[in-house]
């Protein structure tokens, strides 16, 4: 049976919508529930911002373990370079290379000939394959285009290197018939074509977006991009793959997509994407997710304890158990633990060591006319080191300029900010928590200044990596 692999577009798609605001932690969250119910490959957004956004795919990149990372250049070969070096980390890296082939939009889009984007194609595909060995062309408007012109566009980027050509139907105006007969006289226009995966992306102008994908899976295509939201970007993902859960013997075909999981996480993403349209505020935790999932109590004992460590992603030594399950015992006195709680009492009991780094002075610049600057100083072992950074936001900027204090990148994810007390002189407590190497680590700061408490929120979680790591 062939194995039908599926792209998930919702973060790409979501970064062209003007209502969408999400955070940098928010997007790694959305990309790790991809990853989580197997989706073959999840889709980025090209560079735009440099800095931000070349950290956010490596960010991603680092996280990702099953699906494979992609992300489209732009039409340059020096964005083939920015594109491969922010995906080097990447255990599956892919590279797009969407370029119009339809005659109005090459020359509206490219403002080329089609001789010339024949040679485009050439170029930027033989480029990409310098560095990753799955390359994607897609062929943007193809059903548009004119049938020759189609066909030389695709024989010469499956010559250059091309794994995977995508059609799009961007107009989404076809029927299924239609869809049909347009991937059969593609393929059979292109004798190469049976060497590289087959893909087809169709727009859901028509409400018919879900119909068209398995229609044109039925005509032999073998790779579909489909988004968890509703949108006429693209299929729905959850209606695909139950298409396929159902019909999949009888259209020959299977994904390796966690049928089961997949209502649950879209749930989640289509709630952090209505949260942050609706309120213009994210998540206040990735623990929101899973609040519902446990509540303990005095009658827990260690074992429970431990379990529910393990599903917030910490993997804590015995010592350290026995710290946060004595926490616990103290907090469940008193009240139930949730996810939050539980998440509290880790950062605060286990793995506390010496500091490494310690707050010298931090000088904090933002407004809503000027870019967010951070210039924060440590001290490290008695020495004096400083970091200046811009960053979205003081706290984004804080972070960074640790990051250039310690020459290292470390991955976000997740940060957590809340009243202790109440008034104008409220304390406020900062959970941060960073990965390295596959392990979670938490840090708590207090302060009546919130930037304060984030700042120390991250030294608690960094010095507890640098000294493990030591």
């Amino acid at each position: 049976m062939e194995r039908l692999l599926i792209a998930d577009v919702t973060l790409k798609e979501a970064a062209k919508s003007a209502d969408s605001s999400l955070s940098f932690r928010e997007k790694i969250e959305i990309a790790k529930l991809l990853d989580k119910v197997n989706v073959s490959v999840i889709e980025l957004p090209e560079i735009k911002k440099e800095k931000t956004d070349v950290l956010l795919i490596k960010s991603i990149a680092s996280c990702v373990k099953n699906s494979v990372v992609a992300v489209p250049v732009c039409l340059a070969e020096e964005d083939v370079d920015r594109v491969a070096e922010a995906l080097k980390n990447a255990v599956k890296p892919r590279i797009q290379v969407v370029v119009p082939t339809s005659t109005v939009q090459m020359e509206f889009v490219c403002g080329k000939k089609p001789l010339m984007v024949i040679e485009m194609i050439d170029r930027l595909v033989k480029k990409a394959k310098e560095y990753v060995s799955d390359v994607e062309f897609i062929a943007e408007d193809a059903t548009r285009s004119e049938p020759e012109f189609l066909t030389k566009a695709i024989s010469t980027a499956i010559s250059a290197g091309a794994a995977t050509v995508t059609l799009s139907d961007a107009a989404g105006t076809m029927l299924t018939d239609e869809i049909s007969v347009f991937i059969d006289d593609v393929k059979a226009s292109v004798s190469e074509c049976g060497s590289v995966n087959f893909g087809v992306k169709c727009i859901n102008t028509l409400g018919m977006a879900a119909a068209c994908t398995v229609t044109a899976v039925k005509s032999g295509v073998n790779e579909i991009k489909a988004s968890v939201i509703g949108t006429t970007d693209a299929a729905y993902l959850d209606s695909v793959c139950k298409v396929i859960s159902v019909h999949g013997d009888e259209i020959g075909c299977e994904c390796d997509v966690k049928t089961t999981e997949l209502c649950r996480v879209s749930k989640q993403i289509e709630w952090i994407l209505s949260s942050k349209n609706d309120k213009g505020t994210g998540l206040s935790s990735v623990a929101d997710f899973y609040a519902d999932d446990f509540v303990l109590n005095e009658h827990d004992d260690i074992t429970e304890v431990t379990k529910a460590v393990k599903m917030l992603g910490y993997d804590l030594s015995q010592e350290d158990i026995g710290k946060v399950y004595e926490e616990f015992r103290r907090i469940s006195g008193k009240k139930n633990v949730g996810a939050k709680e539980l998440d509290a009492i880790v950062a605060s009991a286990a793995l506390q060591v010496p500091a490494t780094y310690v707050i010298d002075s931090y000088v904090i610049n933002s407004g809503n006319v000027i870019s967010a600057t951070a210039n924060i100083t440590l001290n490290k072992n008695g020495e004096k080191v400083s970091g200046l950074s811009i960053g979205d936001g003081p706290i984004d900027a804080s972070f960074l300029a640790i990051e250039q204090i310690v020459g290292r990148h470390y991955e976000l994810d997740d940060f957590q900010i809340q009243s202790v007390t109440e008034g104008r002189e409220a304390m406020g407590s900062a959970l941060v928590k960073l990965r390295s190497n596959g392990r979670l680590y938490s840090g708590k700061g207090i302060s009546t200044d919130i930037i304060g408490a984030s700042i120390r929120a991250y030294l608690n979680a960094l010095n507890k990596i640098v000294y493990e790591e030591a």
